[in-house]
């Protein structure tokens, strides 16, 4: 069983450089690689192409990132709750792709599967379909999209072992398993990591076959990105 554990997240991030393309698993603020985003920052890794649902909030998640003005461009199904991506997109400050939810998860999971292209009928007759190729199936007209190259994909997980096989928890389980895999390195930074043989194979979520790094992340924040309370007549 080959070994996936590096010691920390320094190591893990080694050979990340200036420009690359750069796949980050998460949903708003749930089940994002909080000390890899950390560590870019410290890196000061620039004109990054970042591949991620969202770009988190003005002070954390990627949204560190953006503040340091160290993504070239944002490739997302939307802007969320982050007032310094809107602030710099619509001032032409950072080149942005917006992408239908569904598609930008089709395109990790491609590339993931090794399938270069697909047909979806989502965002045709928009400006999502502008020089796109577009086919007729059954009557309904699609859209050809790529699959995603990427240099790194980093993903988070609750648990994993050291041979890189990796566990979601509730609603984390969200891009990250489908971004595992679909770049030249993924790297893993999991809650606890065990030894090979802690878990049983039906818990296991994604193999340790895509992963090739895998570390103990630190110190998680798990914020809220929309704290909704009840009211208490």
């Amino acid at each position: 069983m080959i070994n996936k554990k590096v010691n920390n997240v320094h190591e893990a991030l080694q050979g990340i450089e200036n420009g690359m393309t750069i796949m980050l698993g998460g949903f708003g603020l749930c089940g994002i690689p909080e000390n890899s985003i950390a560590e870019l920052v410290k890196k000061e890794t620039t004109d990054l192409t970042c591949i991620s649902n969202n770009a988190g909030v003005d002070n954390f998640g990627l949204g560190l990132l953006l503040q340091k003005r160290q993504i070239k461009k944002m490739i997302s199904s939307y802007v969320g709750e982050n007032a310094e991506f809107e602030s710099q997109m619509l001032s032409g400050e950072l080149d942005v792709e917006l992408i239908p939810q569904g598609t930008l998860a089709e395109r990790c999971r491609s590339a993931q599967a090794g399938i270069p292209a697909f047909f979806t009928p989502a965002g045709y007759g928009t400006e999502v379909a502008e020089g796109k190729e577009a086919r007729e199936f059954n009557g309904k007209m699609h859209l050809m999209e790529y699959a995603f190259k990427a240099d790194f994909a980093i993903v988070k997980a609750w648990k994993g072992d050291e041979a890189g096989n990796l566990v979601f928890k509730g609603t984390a389980r969200n891009f990250n398993p489908c971004m595992a895999g679909a770049a030249k390195i993924t790297i893993a930074e999991v809650e606890e990591l065990l030894p090979v043989g802690s878990f049983d194979p039906n818990e296991i979520h994604i193999p340790g076959i895509l992963v090739n790094r895998i570390f103990q992340g630190m110190k998680y924040e798990k914020r809220i990105e929309q704290r909704t309370v009840r009211k208490i007549f």
